[in-house]
């Protein structure tokens, strides 16, 4: 599955288009890897996500193409959740 697709899916970032432009700004790695929009993702995958001053890590741990908005945090589990300090 796409790395934008499986962010909307998973409801990690709401809209695809912002985790196309988040991807496309190097702030997605797949397994210590930068990652575009396009990269494939699989189960057992760590994502490490940059999101304004947090700093999520996620393993990916089912793929589907559709999910319900309450099961939707099945598809991933938060490893860590990091706050960033900006000087």
């Amino acid at each position: 599955m796409r790395l934008d697709k499986f962010l909307k899916v998973s409801r990690i970032i709401k809209r695809r288009t912002l985790a196309k432009e988040v991807a496309d700004q190097g702030r997605i790695m797949i397994n210590g890897t930068a990652a575009k929009a396009s990269s494939n993702v699989k189960e057992g995958d760590e994502l490490i996500i940059r999101l304004g001053q947090r700093l999520l890590t996620v393993q990916v741990e089912k793929l589907q193409e559709t999910t319900k908005k309450e099961e939707a945090a099945g598809m991933y589990k938060l490893l860590k959740e990091e706050r960033l300090n900006e000087q």
